[in-house]
């Protein structure tokens, strides 16, 4: 038998340090997006791992954004945005999308709508977004993404009966990329 892990109890004045607080949100693993558009003729993106789904009615979805972020400011001037749910062999390209500006999206295979969304090939789903709203909280910035439209991986759609062999998310946890087991 195993024994269970004990929890020390809540001390009454909490060290609510940043690095700590980064490895207690860390224990919680989560997905990992490329969000992108086509602005001024040219790609921007970035990677986020704070995607979530947030309503079917209007069908809504949202992503976590840093205040400081460079990278925002000219993204949010798309008419469209795409958000691409990347699969566990997409970690190199969402280091890319985190590295310098010049280099993200060189030598990745990307779909641009003629709205301006992109999207990354091979991702699990992809969404054609617009801004519906921003909400600022402490340091991020909410962004909520209306849907107009999707695609996704669907084993149970493909011909002849023989389901697909959907590879798994991407997952971000403890700073690091891992997949499902």
């Amino acid at each position: 038998m195993s024994a269970t892990p004990v929890l020390a109890p809540f001390a009454t004045n909490q060290d609510l340090d940043p690095a700590r607080l980064r490895q207690a949100f860390g224990v919680f693993p989560s997905g990992v997006v490329a969000v992108a558009a086509e602005v001024d003729g040219a790609l921007v993106g970035l990677a986020a791992s704070s995607f979530t789904s947030v309503s079917l009615e209007p069908p809504l979805v949202s992503f976590s954004i840093a205040n400081g972020s460079r990278t925002w400011p000219d993204l949010r001037r798309a008419r469209h945005l795409g958000v691409t749910i990347l699969a566990e062999h997409h970690g190199g390209v969402c280091r890319q999308l985190a590295g310098p500006v010049a280099t993200r999206f060189d030598g990745v295979d990307v779909t641009v709508t003629d709205a301006g969304a992109v999207t990354l090939a091979d991702g699990l789903a992809s969404f054609d977004c617009t801004i519906y709203d921003e909400v600022v909280a402490g340091d991020h910035t909410i962004v909520l993404l209306r849907l107009h439209a999707v695609e996704h991986v669907d084993p149970d759609l493909e011909p002849e009966g023989v389901p697909a062999a959907v590879p798994g998310p991407l997952v971000f946890h403890r700073s690091g990329f891992s997949a499902l087991v």
